[in-house]
């Protein structure tokens, strides 16, 4: 079950979607994780399953959010430009600058759409690295994978943080509210179960998630 499921008229894509090999442990990982996904109860299906390792499991939700998101995105890529955007921010207080410590050696301001381009990409050479995400059962993940993982997961917040606060109307226009607000509450109960951002890191989105995940999420 897909959580885009019923956005057939919008559900065009920012980048090509990636997929998990198949025959692959990760990609039977994957299915379970859709049939969970498929009982309607978000928190019960971040949880890891019994007998998985975690680093597995990391590794199929990291593919999942990756193909979520840049489908969000997708959908508002006509709003979300160079002018409107010059500036990768969340409100007007948090700007959010680029450093992959190869083209970019420093903490750099960029637009909006250049720097999900340049998110995606980074993420997908991630994806793509066989020494980081590993597709065989029973290769060893590397010592940083965690740190990466988290990384990943607290920049791909960031494209979350900028739609609510800059295209939240475009989104409502194309009555795609509730897709959002259901892939942004599936990411953050896996991010709480897996404890991948600081709470410093969700500041932009508080409220949001507060009042999506419910009263038990107050950030203080």
């Amino acid at each position: 079950m897909s959580l885009f499921s019923g956005m057939r008229g919008k559900d065009k894509t920012f980048r090509a979607k990636k997929h998990i090999p198949e025959r692959t442990h990760q990609h039977r990982l994957q299915k379970y994780a859709e049939v969970t996904l498929g009982s309607g109860n978000l928190k019960l299906a971040v949880q890891l399953p019994e007998g998985e390792d975690s680093q597995e499991w990391l590794a199929v939700h990291t593919y999942d959010f990756y193909n979520q998101i840049n489908m969000l995105y997708g959908i508002i890529t006509e709003y979300c430009t160079p002018q409107r955007c010059p500036v990768m921010s969340a409100g007007a207080r948090v700007e959010y600058r680029w450093q992959d410590n190869k083209q970019y050696k420093k903490p750099t301001t960029v637009s909006a759409p250049h720097y999900v381009d340049l998110l995606m990409n980074w993420i997908q050479g991630q994806l793509e690295d066989n020494d980081v995400f590993p597709s065989q059962l029973g290769a060893p993940f590397p010592k940083n994978f965690s740190s990466i993982v988290k990384t990943i997961f607290k920049r791909l917040f960031r494209v979350y943080a900028h739609i609510y606060c800059h295209h939240l109307e475009a989104i409502q226009q194309l009555n795609a509210e509730p897709h959002l607000n259901t892939s942004f509450k599936h990411f953050m109960y896996f991010v709480y179960e897996f404890k991948l951002m600081d709470k410093s890191e969700m500041q932009p989105l508080a409220e949001k998630i507060t009042n999506v995940l419910g009263d038990e999420y107050v950030l203080t």
